[in-house]
């Protein structure tokens, strides 16, 4: 029988998984999300009404809020999987909210292009290899879980049960 357990907390992935945690994790989100919670003009809510997203004043705090708690969780290899699953998304809006603008050198539908020095294919992917590299670390942990050397590692274990008497 399945334990419930190994399918938010269960990993195939070797230790050293770890740093796949620790780029996405410890290097990028965590940092990134407090930083738009204490920089919101330049970082967070600032910056969100200058791409055109939408609701700025709530989703600034609302991604910063996501990064450092999910990122906080990658860190830790604490329901890893699950903590990916947001972090997906924000990539996924990343890209499409600033990097399709760059890829096409005009506004696209309600995000607006940055002033750059030159638009196209190869300033996107200049732009965006930090977006790609976390959506692609964040798919990995999604797919693979923590690691051996995780809290889900750990937390998943059976334990014995004890016997009745």
């Amino acid at each position: 029988m399945t334990n419930w357990r190994n399918f938010p907390l269960g990993t195939r992935a070797p230790g050293w998984s770890i740093l796949v945690r620790l780029l996405v994790g410890l290097v990028v989100f965590f940092p990134e999300g407090i930083q738009k919670l204490a920089f919101p003009d330049v970082l967070g809510v600032g910056r969100f009404a200058n791409i055109g997203m939408p609701y700025p004043d709530l989703m600034g705090p609302f991604v910063g809020g996501v990064e450092t708690i999910c990122g906080a969780l990658i860190v830790l290899g604490l329901l890893t999987r699950l903590a990916a699953i947001p972090l997906i998304a924000i990539m996924i809006v990343a890209i499409a909210s600033t990097k399709v603008p760059i890829l096409l050198g005009y506004d696209f539908w309600i995000f607006h292009v940055p002033k750059l020095s030159r638009y196209g294919f190869w300033s996107m992917l200049h732009e965006a290899h930090a977006d790609f590299c976390m959506l692609l670390g964040s798919l990995y942990l999604l797919i693979e879980g923590g690691g051996k050397w995780s809290l889900d590692a750990l937390l998943s274990r059976d334990r014995p049960v004890p016997r009745s008497m």
